[in-house]
């Protein structure tokens, strides 16, 4: 597969129903229904990744894994960044080959997601231990036009990662930030 260009936004929302209601009332249609997604962070001992400003995931979810290689941010209103993606067979496999060449999980996270399509946006109710979030992902017009049918534009944008917003929460309550994970029940 060829790289793509990964164009995105988050917004903030109170609740997961409230989310969901107004992505439908925006038109988008549900494409995968509610499900737990569990992602990995990994990267050398010496952080080139990191320092690369470049991320490096395993993402597992009902059965099914994807590795994800995702360059640098670029300079863009909207997040900006090449990804490049393909479908694993066995995400714990991968974990511990990867680990044998070097790489070490740094963060790990958890969030619900469900997705709905409009056109040629992506969008997604993200519930995190940190709050609600839709993520819109597509063209620059199509993510904007589906920002306006929810009711916010620009400044309301958020381009951060899960791991950026997670930092910032923990920082905001004076807890370290290790994983974003839900609290076992």
């Amino acid at each position: 597969m060829a790289a793509t260009l990964e164009r995105e936004i988050k917004l903030r929302f109170d609740s997961a129903e409230a989310a969901r209601d107004a992505v439908v009332a925006a038109g988008a249609t549900p494409i995968h229904s509610r499900r737990l997604q569990e992602d990995c962070l990994l990267d050398t001992a010496d952080s080139e990744l990191w320092r690369r400003r470049c991320v490096l995931r395993v993402r597992m979810e009902s059965g099914k894994s994807l590795l994800t290689f995702k360059g640098p941010v670029q300079p863009s209103d909207m997040k900006l960044r090449e990804e490049l993606e393909t479908v694993v067979g066995d995400g714990t496999l991968l974990l511990q080959m990867l680990g044998e060449l070097g790489f070490h999980i740094w963060f790990r996270y958890q969030k619900f997601r469900e997705e709905f399509a409009l056109d040629d946006v992506i969008v997604a109710v993200d519930e995190t231990p940190v709050g609600t979030f839709v993520e819109i992902e597509g063209g620059d017009r199509g993510i904007a036009e589906m920002a306006a049918a929810l009711g916010r534009g620009p400044a309301d944008y958020l381009l951060d990662s899960y791991r950026g917003l997670f930092t910032e929460h923990c920082r905001r309550l004076g807890q370290p930030a290790t994983d974003m994970l839900f609290d076992a029940e």
